[in-house]
């Protein structure tokens, strides 16, 4: 073993103790059932709004309400296949089961495969689904295909976000009818009952134009909402060539976002997203605490610590996807 392989596996150990002494890696039951309620509270509120409201254009409103709900429901649910809330896996996954596929109509199953993939590997051209090549394209080595999707596709980012609910849903499905995902019967029955209450809610509450509209909104807002929580995280920052140890790979790939408490609540705490992959499991509120630990422990090695503002992370992304197309806008 040579010298710089052995320094490069005992950096993250001595990070871990670190951490380990300050008791970040604790479970935070009080939290988690506070903000589990929360947030099963605002669901049910927003579906009870709905149906007292009726067959009016104010559902708009709930549409909108409810949008940002379902994005906090798929954060909770992004925490427990973490096992942030629960030790084992047994209640994270009925627990994940619930809140992906009854409550937001996302296969807990499928997203959790593609989620540990890219946790594996962020940023890798090859092994993370998330940067992998399909309507955009964020690597210059796949920006082959001379589209005009592609060539201008920074243009395209936000309101291609409005779709990524939809997508959600689709790839759901279609990992489920694949057999792609494990308790497949238990997935698939729980995935129906949200889209036929989903359906129904709409369909006979509101009058048809009134739905489609609905639809529309909260669809392309939960979307929107999704899209501006993950893009800071990891678009525009360097990719992997495989060569780097697992706190490199992490820290480099990864990209933190500054705030206050807003920032924390809106981004379901993704925007520690350096030390969220140093430490998957560390549950959401104990990420603010180890960020200056992890920072300074950088600082102390040598390693890049990218930290930005929200807007100039997007501004980033964007500039990137920009910069990506640039050669085929040059043909």
């Amino acid at each position: 073993m040579t010298a710089t392989t052995e320094r490069t596996r005992t950096d993250f150990a001595e990070l871990a103790g670190r951490i380990n002494a300050a008791g970040l890696l604790d479970r935070q039951p009080a939290y988690y059932a506070v903000r589990l309620g929360a947030v099963a509270a605002a669901l049910v509120g927003g579906w009870v709004a709905f149906f007292l409201i009726g067959a009016s254009w104010w559902t708009l409103a709930v549409a909108v309400f409810l949008a940002v709900v379902f994005a906090q429901v798929a954060l909770v649910a992004h925490d427990l296949a973490h096992r942030q809330v629960f030790r084992t896996n047994a209640p994270s996954r009925r627990a994940g089961l619930i809140a992906g596929n009854l409550a937001i109509g996302m296969s807990y199953g499928y997203w959790m495969d593609k989620h540990t993939k890219h946790h594996a590997n962020p940023n890798h051209d090859d092994l993370d689904p998330d940067v992998g090549p399909g309507v955009l394209v964020w690597s210059r080595e796949a920006a082959q295909d001379n589209r005009f999707l592609v060539r201008y596709q920074a243009f395209f980012f936000f309101p291609l976000l409005t779709l990524l609910g939809l997508s959600l849903h689709r790839d759901s499905i279609r990992a489920l009818r694949n057999g792609t995902v494990s308790k497949r019967g238990v997935e698939s029955a729980l995935l129906a009952a949200h889209f036929v209450f989903y359906a129904s809610a709409l369909l006979l509450v509101l009058s048809p134009v009134q739905a489609l509209v609905f639809l529309v909104v909260h669809q392309g807002l939960f979307g929107v909402y999704l899209g501006l929580t993950f893009a800071p995280n990891h678009k525009g920052m360097p990719h992997p060539d495989g060569s780097e140890d697992f706190f490199r790979k992490q820290v480099l790939t990864s990209r933190n976002v500054r705030g206050g408490r807003l920032t924390d609540a809106a981004l379901g705490g993704l925007n520690y997203q350096i030390e969220h992959h140093l430490f998957p499991a560390m549950p959401t509120p104990n990420l603010r605490k180890a960020q200056p630990i992890v920072q300074r422990y950088c600082a102390e090695i040598g390693v890049p610590y990218e930290m930005t503002s929200l807007f100039d992370s997007y501004a980033q992304a964007l500039r990137h996807l920009h910069d990506v197309g640039a050669e085929l806008r040059a043909r």
